[in-house]
């Protein structure tokens, strides 16, 4: 008898803790707009026990991208390789553009190079030429920075201090020549709680939005006053920056009831990846599948939920709360290791693993000249190392909105001495 209850309360147990997972019909997914959200829902499709071999290979064809989750359930469904129609390819940056920014990626990746062999005045005519030839702003701002660096002159300071851009190379022009911080940075004030018509919390409606805000006919202003309200302020910042050419740097500050209840510092650090991740975007959903407004993979989702012991399916994670209570948790994992916002953001992004490796390395983030800086840029993980940068530019803007008078150059300063910054040195 009593091995029964025992049993009986592990299976219990069990159950609690496994994916409570919706269910989706042919019918439902087949009527959703051609989206990477759409995707997603092909993707828990594929994976129903209930969904049929000849359904599968009839919704694979609806799919926008094939990822490799995609393929994955796929094949194991069907026993076949994915394929999907040949599309149009969505409007991008033209290809004098892409040129353009390839070259000065070029050019400034020599720049390193010489920095690292200690030849600055060809260091100095490597990034000048990436000046040159970048077309976004932060990519010029970067060209400036360095080339302050390796000649010392601060006019590329004052050059950098009049860039509209909110980046970490015109904080630290302002740091460096003891400037207010640009006057750029946006936070608006909404009142309205809510758009009826739009349930920010249905990755649908935003797929929706942003058909909308692709097409030639739309006023991108207008759009973003239709989604003006608390529930939709990701929308709506998102839509003003594209309609401004992003000429100002929207900083929301949303959900504080759910927020006030942490430290400033875990209120910031919760902010900055969230801006990072999905612009503050509920419903977010990326290529790969990760999910919400703090872009968790499945999988990670699955380990949080076991180790909270709850029942939650995917979707839950488009709750915004739901989405700050995991990323809390999943940030007190992460601060029991590393003590300095920007590997915290290098760890979210690529992984613990991957943070621990890179800063055990000798020849990173140690005592020398032009560090943590050349560090920072020699990363050969590029999302990484310009997630980095933008999550501590966001980290230490949103300190300052939080009522604590923060700089980034003091930041800068401790990545060299790991009693600061990390456990694993």
């Amino acid at each position: 008898m009593i091995k029964k209850l025992l049993l009986l309360c592990l299976l219990i147990i069990l159950a609690n803790t496994s994916l409570h997972a919706k269910t989706f019909s042919y019918g439902e997914i087949r009527k959703m707009p051609l989206s990477v959200e759409k995707d997603y829902y092909i993707w828990r499709f594929l994976k129903q026990k209930r969904t049929t071999k000849s359904e599968a290979m009839a919704i694979i064809r609806d799919a926008k991208y094939l990822n490799k989750k995609l393929k994955v359930a796929y094949k194991k469904k069907t026993g076949l390789k994915a394929s999907i129609p040949k599309r149009k390819p969505a409007a991008t940056r033209s290809k004098t553009d892409w040129k353009a920014r390839s070259n000065g990626n070029k050019s400034f990746q020599y720049g390193i190079k010489m920095v690292e062999a200690n030849k600055l005045g060809k260091a100095a005519q490597h990034f000048n030429a990436a000046y040159r030839q970048y077309v976004d702003r932060w990519e010029k701002d970067k060209s400036l920075f360095w080339l302050y660096k390796v000649t010392g002159k601060k006019s590329y300071l004052n050059k950098l201090r009049q860039s509209y851009h909110i980046n970490i190379y015109t904080l630290l022009a302002a740091d460096i020549t003891n400037s207010k911080y640009p006057r750029s940075i946006v936070t608006p004030t909404v009142k309205k709680n809510s758009v009826f018509y739009i349930d920010e919390t249905n990755p649908i409606h935003w797929a929706k939005v942003k058909a909308k805000m692709h097409l030639p006919s739309t006023d991108l202003e207008d759009l973003a006053e239709m989604c003006e309200s608390k529930a939709t302020i990701g929308m709506h910042t998102y839509l003003k920056a594209k309609a401004c050419n992003y000429k100002k740097s929207y900083f929301p500050f949303p959900y504080r009831s759910t927020m006030k209840k942490f430290s400033k510092e875990r209120q910031a650090m919760i902010y900055a990846i969230a801006r990072q991740e999905s612009r503050f975007v509920p419903a977010s959903v990326s290529r790969s599948f990760a999910l919400g407004m703090m872009q968790f993979m499945p999988f990670l989702i699955d380990h949080v939920a076991k180790e909270k012991g709850e029942r939650i399916d995917y979707d839950d994670i488009f709750n915004p709360i739901k989405a700050i209570e995991y990323a809390d948790f999943h940030l007190d994992y992460l601060d029991k290791w590393l003590f300095h916002p920007l590997f915290v953001a290098y760890a979210y992004n690529g992984g613990i693993g991957f943070t621990k490796r890179l800063i055990r390395k000798k020849n990173y983030f140690r005592k020398g000249n032009f560090e943590p800086y050349l560090s920072m840029e020699k990363m050969t993980n590029v999302e990484a190392r310009e997630y980095g940068k933008k999550v501590l530019t966001n980290y230490v803007i949103y300190l300052n909105k939080l009522g604590k008078p923060t700089r980034l150059l003091p930041y800068m300063k401790t990545l060299t001495d790991p009693s600061k910054t990390d456990r694993f040195r």
